[in-house]
């Protein structure tokens, strides 16, 4: 297995995963709160390693010739982030969020899970990061496609459980309520934002 192709291929996908988005921006609220980051951390990570697997298998093509599929998750996905954004617009509003630094579960596991694989699997752009773009990259490494999915998928494990943990580090600034509600502030504009997006 070439190091440099398995680097090539890690570098990638961090680089496709790294801008903030409605999926990040789940992970991260979870790692403030302490909430079953461990499970929301672990679908995020092997949602990403099936769907590159795909791609670089050579699942793109469906994408291409049915952009139907394209087009239903698109819509799927806008409702799912315009959702959520009212969600966080209301919580911020109407909400006095005050983390404990025992950071005590407290949350629905079910609906964490239920939550995050719609923020992964709604998203169009999950499919055309992986499925296309990978995929498409990954021929360029003929005989060498094993090594590159292999550190696209290892980019993903390493960013979503370094940003769902490293969250504890800001648990100090976020015991402060008006600091969650900020934060639920972004998240609302950035789900609003990334809707509008899909539409558009």
């Amino acid at each position: 297995m070439s190091i440099s192709v398995l680097l090539a291929g890690f570098s990638l996908g961090i680089s496709l995963i790294l801008a903030i988005g409605a999926q990040n921006a789940f992970v991260l609220k979870q790692g403030l709160k302490q909430q079953h980051v461990f499970v929301v951390c672990l679908i995020c990570a092997l949602s990403d390693a099936i769907l590159i697997s795909a791609g670089v298998a050579g699942f793109g093509a469906i994408v291409q010739k049915f952009p139907l599929i394209e087009q239903i998750a698109r819509y799927a996905g806008a409702a799912f982030l315009f959702f959520y954004a009212a969600i966080s617009f209301k919580s911020a509003i109407t909400t006095d969020h005050a983390l404990k630094a025992e950071g005590k579960e407290v949350g629905n596991v079910v609906t964490a899970v239920l939550t995050c694989l719609a923020f992964t699997w709604l998203n169009p752009h999950v499919y055309l990061d992986t499925f296309v773009l990978l995929g498409s990259i990954s021929t360029q490494y003929e005989g060498q496609q094993l090594a590159f999915g292999v550190g696209a998928v290892t980019a993903s494990f390493v960013f979503f459980f370094s940003l769902g943990y490293g969250a504890k580090l800001l648990i100090p600034i976020f015991k402060k309520p008006v600091a969650w509600k900020v934060l639920e502030f972004v998240v609302g504009f950035i789900m609003l934002v990334l809707g509008i997006s899909l539409l558009i």
